[in-house]
């Protein structure tokens, strides 16, 4: 079956966005004794990368249209020299050369092809009856398994996360780290990012488009699909005055309806870890954006709910 993806480009990232990406990803990564996940403001621009960093909705399998998959965002990072980044720079919060060079290096491979590269070689096909599913998305994704959280033992399921990626980013790497990996299930949880503007503006039709390219490439491939709600969060470290809570909810209310009109399964994990102001509670969170390990412990039975529902469809 052959495939177009129309990728709509955009003018690149801002000098702005860039310095706030390389002062947040040169930040330490200390992590306090007193919790065993915290946040760490590094990584990526994205969530800032935790050192630790509903039930599932009815539905199945995906749109039944071929074709054309719609890359709403797949946005392209125009190059950016240290100068200008340096000559950008707030003289109170100035850029390092080791901050530069992380920058020039991102902004080389933008979709961060190269993490899991090797890894992927290193993994080879699906053993015969294996039920393979790959978790996809950006730093929640990313630190389920890390720092005192499990990420299912026992069970053939690949994490290919990556700390404060868009979903333009993720549509971007969505063959290389979930197609040609043939898992029968994708558990896709993207948004956080797009509404913190990681990779510059995102309007929710740009991350919707998204959203509906990763399910169209993945049913084309024989690819089931869950998508999982954005989590809550009422502030952003790295992006102070977003205000996210209401945009979060919103992009979840579209999310969740485009799953029940196209029988995609929705993995409800907002509801669980949402409070009464639209943050993630207290306890179950290091930062009030990333899960700590009691909140990953909440997540992973809805989960896996979701995947064994997907696996008898």
């Amino acid at each position: 079956m052959t495939m177009v993806v129309r990728v709509t480009l955009l003018a690149g990232l801002s000098v702005a966005a860039v310095v706030g990406w390389a002062q947040a990803a040169a930040a330490p990564d200390v992590a306090p004794a007193s919790q065993t996940l915290q946040a760490k403001p590094g990584g990526s621009p994205s969530s800032a990368s935790p050192p630790a960093a509903g039930p599932s909705g009815a539905g199945q399998g995906v749109s039944e249209k071929t074709g054309a998959a719609k890359v709403g965002a797949a946005q392209a990072a125009a190059p950016v020299s240290a100068a200008a980044v340096k000559s950008a720079t707030p003289s109170d919060k100035p850029v390092s050369a080791g901050q530069v060079a992380f920058m020039e290096a991102r902004l080389a491979d933008w979709p961060q092809l190269g993490k899991y590269k090797a890894a992927n070689a290193a993994l080879g096909q699906p053993g015969p009856g294996e039920n393979r599913v790959v978790f996809f998305g950006a730093s929640m994704t990313e630190f389920w398994g890390k720092y005192g959280s499990s990420f299912f033992p026992g069970k053939p399921y690949v994490n290919r996360g990556i700390s404060g990626q868009t979903t333009a980013q993720m549509v971007a790497r969505f063959r290389q780290d979930v197609i040609d990996l043939h898992p029968k299930v994708v558990v896709i949880l993207g948004g956080t990012n797009d509404v913190a503007g990681n990779t510059g503006v995102m309007t929710p039709e740009m991350t919707e488009g998204n959203w509906e390219s990763m399910a169209d490439m993945a049913k084309a491939n024989g690819i089931r699909v869950i998508f999982a709600s954005i989590t809550p969060a009422t502030e952003f470290s790295w992006h102070k005055g977003v205000q996210p809570a209401e945009k979060i909810r919103v992009r979840n209310e579209w999310l969740k309806n485009y799953c029940q009109t196209h029988s995609i399964i929705y993995l409800d994990y907002y509801s669980i870890l949402v409070n009464d102001t639209g943050g993630m509670k207290a306890e179950l969170t290091v930062d009030g954006v990333h899960a700590n390990v009691k909140g990953y412990q909440l997540m992973a039975p809805l989960a896996q709910a979701a995947v064994d529902q997907a696996l008898t469809q």
